[in-house]
């Protein structure tokens, strides 16, 4: 033991030599380790810990160290080692979450009180796993058995105390057995207490974890409280290149000055929170407990340009690092600190309402306006648009009547202009003079598109019967081509009951070839609308900026919750996805797709506004296994924060009652943010069977809003406005 207690000082020590001494984040002085050198500040991340299988590669070898009481070089050039764990049992155990409190002071009062109270181990630990760093819990236990712990909690409640939960707790066991190690196809045992190094050969190559590849270096120690721990030793912000698009995609945000917001709350947020596991060994996990990193899978030029942009900017208050917390979509106002997380207020982190003051609007009109025109009750404008924009109906000064009939002429142009856009050349289609029909429309179509060997293979000759069953009056060769146009949905239903000898309307026929067009290929173009000018519009992302002309008679389409109408006018905030056609250089067909109506920053996500439906069942058995309140019998929200969130929750059972507060409402519903209200449907014996929660936002709602902040990205606001928004009273400062 005595000789355990020393090597762990010496590694200690190591590190401390390894780091230079001095706090890393105000260095800018390379750190070096036997040639490989990570420039300053440096950041330990665990990437697992109790882990049982690892493999690590390297792009251009390693060199692997075993750290005893002095360097061992285990192997100076390897491409790959295999590692299995020590033999760790785990088992569980069960405590009970008496309170919590945001300062250590605060907590061991708790404590000294619950020790007076209640027998058994009454102990205050730091949740180290918690969204907001530095929240102290005050415990009962360990119980072996989830049973124990129900019968303490109701001894508790007799007690007067009913605020409290049951958390369940992994145990790692003392190995038995060494660790084991694959290494240029020899087995070698290590001791359970080894520490290990994991080098690049040289500063250009990378090192792989099971699949995922990291910049720095890596270390593994054995003996832990959890077991096998894995680290990841690297630059702070080589760090943040995977951090910022894994918590903020430039896929899907693609704004620079949102990515730069980004960068710098998730860099202040990691310095702040340095040292949080300094127990096991690391700084952060690479979980979103901490911050999202897999490595370098994840970066992308548009993050990285941010990460660069932003270098050694951090965001303080009075003159210290910010807790820089940071929620995915608030709903349209973010919540004060001590409203979600225990503890006393945080000043820079209060309620602000996601909406810009300078957000620009601008409007788009069509000149041309669109008479309806329906077909079996459905609207044919769309397909008659579709075809404008390609360029296959004529777009004139006088724009065609589609409710009239279609010539025999008309209809073989419309098809000849199909065939050139699909890039169709044979077989060749002249067709002759003839009277057009749905049963001559059906000809033309299968001799344009070459479909006869569909005909013959595809479609049989009882589905061609049941088909043609209310038309004896087709025969011969016009059967099959009639029967496969309806079983495709390219004619009208109704005309399977009507005559199908009668004349093809303009919007009949338009509305065949959409949907030829449509089964060849989409021909839309995609983007991200920007701003509008006279006659103009600007589409784009950060890397790629485009101006479009409008046509004098391009249509204007809109697109809620996928129903789509046309319109004559549009009123757009910026960052509406959109989708075009051109014609002749112009947008003949401009489809927005809007968000809810709503001028919040965060409207784009799809968790701005969501409902989950629960029925007291599947909601009594999530509840119990915190709050054992037996069957459960009604919930009602007693108070509310600034931004409509749910900060005290009353469950009420038929064993019992909990009152749940702050962020461990969400835990408690099973909800993706406490910004709800609730609706019950009741059974014939008036007891509550469903609830259905309609609620908006993602996350606990305290700090950046990620959405928002794109939001305001698109609308024009720089990273510094963004982050002073939700950051109440903070400053910007360059560190290194």
């Amino acid at each position: 033991m005595k000789f355990r207690k020393i090597k762990y000082l010496f590694i200690l020590f190591v590190a401390f030599f390894f780091f230079g001494g001095t706090p890393v984040e105000f260095g800018t002085e390379g750190t070096f380790f036997h040639g490989f050198m990570i420039p300053k500040p440096v950041i330990s991340i665990g990437l697992g810990t109790n882990l049982k299988d690892i493999r690590i590669r390297s792009s251009a070898g390693m060199k692997i160290y075993e750290v005893k009481t002095d360097y061992n070089l285990i192997a100076d050039d390897a491409d790959e080692v295999q590692i299995k764990g020590g033999g760790e049992k785990l088992t569980e155990k069960y405590v009970i979450l008496l309170a919590h409190a945001k300062e250590r002071e605060e907590a061991d009062q708790l404590a000294a009180a619950f020790k007076v109270k209640f027998d058994g181990k009454v102990y205050v630990a730091e949740d180290r796993e918690a969204d907001a760093a530095g929240v102290f819990e005050v415990k009962l236990g360990d119980f072996l058995t989830r049973g124990d712990a129900l019968t303490k909690v109701a001894e508790i409640n007799a007690a007067g105390v009913k605020d409290v939960w049951i958390d369940r707790e992994e145990v790692v066991e003392e190995p038995s057995r060494p660790i084991w190690m694959v290494l240029d196809d020899e087995l070698k045992s290590l001791g359970r207490d080894s520490v290990l190094y994991f080098i690049p050969a040289n500063p250009q190559s990378f090192l792989t974890l099971n699949g995922r590849s990291y910049r720095g270096f890596l270390t593994m120690t054995g003996g832990t409280p959890k077991g096998v721990v894995l680290v990841n030793v690297v630059n702070l912000e080589d760090y943040l290149k995977s951090v910022v698009p894994g918590e903020l995609s430039p896929g899907q945000f693609g704004a620079l000055e949102a990515l730069k917001a980004q960068a710098v709350a998730a860099r202040t947020y990691a310095l702040k929170n340095k040292g949080q596991y300094k127990s096991l060994g690391f700084d952060l996990v690479s979980t979103p407990r901490s911050q999202l990193y897999v490595g370098m899978s994840s970066e992308h030029p548009l993050s990285t340009r941010a990460v660069d942009e932003t270098r050694g900017e951090v965001l303080k208050y009075r003159g210290e690092l910010i807790n820089a917390l940071y929620t995915s979509t608030c709903g349209g106002k973010t919540e004060d600190a001590e409203n979600v997380f225990a503890g006393r207020p945080v000043p820079y982190l209060k309620s602000v309402e996601c909406s810009y003051e300078k957000q620009p609007e601008w409007q788009i009109e069509a000149r041309t306006p669109v008479a309806p025109i329906t077909v079996d009750g459905r609207n044919a404008n769309l397909d008659v648009a579709l075809l404008l924009g390609l360029g296959i109906v004529p777009m004139g000064a006088e724009p065609l009547d589609f409710r009239q009939g279609a010539s025999f002429d008309e209809a073989v142009e419309w098809i000849k202009d199909t065939r050139r856009l699909l890039g169709i050349k044979e077989p060749v289609f002249a067709p002759g003079p003839a009277s057009l029909s749905f049963v001559s429309l059906a000809r033309l179509l299968v001799d344009a598109f070459d479909w006869k060997d569909k005909i013959e293979q595809l479609l049989l000759p009882g589905e061609v019967d049941f088909i043609l069953k209310d038309m004896p009056q087709v025969q011969g060769k016009d059967r099959r081509p009639l029967a496969y146009c309806f079983q495709s949905g390219l004619f009208p239903a109704s005309v399977r009951t009507g005559d199908p000898q009668r004349s093809v309307g303009r919007a009949e026929l338009a509305m065949a070839l959409a949907r030829v067009v449509k089964d060849y290929k989409d021909f839309f173009q995609t983007g991200l609308f920007r701003a509008a000018g006279k006659g103009t519009i600007e589409i784009g992302k950060d890397f790629e900026r485009k101006t479009l002309h409008l046509s004098n008679h391009v249509r204007l389409l809109r697109t809620i919750d996928g129903e789509t109408t046309f319109a004559t006018k549009l009123t757009l905030l910026g960052g509406e996805n959109i989708r075009w056609l051109e014609r002749e250089g112009q947008v003949a067909y401009l489809e927005v797709f809007f968000p809810p109506n709503s001028n919040v920053l965060d409207r784009s996500s799809r968790f701005n506004r969501w409902q989950a439906r629960k029925t007291r069942q599947e909601l009594e058995a999530h509840i119990n296994e915190s709050y054992p309140i037996g069957e459960l019998v009604d919930l009602k929200v007693k108070s509310r924060g600034d931004s409509g969130r749910a900060i005290e929750l009353v469950l009420t059972g038929a064993d019992n009652s909990a009152t749940v507060r702050g962020f461990q409402i969400r835990a408690a519903l099973g909800l993706r943010d406490t910004l709800f209200v609730v609706d019950r449907a009741y059974d014939e014996e008036g007891r509550v069977e469903l609830f259905t929660f309609s609620g908006r936002g993602w996350g606990h709602g305290v700090g950046l809003c990620q959405v928002g902040a794109y939001g305001m990205a698109v609308a024009g606001g720089k990273y510094q406005d963004i982050l002073k928004k939700y950051y109440s009273g903070i400053k910007l400062d360059k560190i290194y």
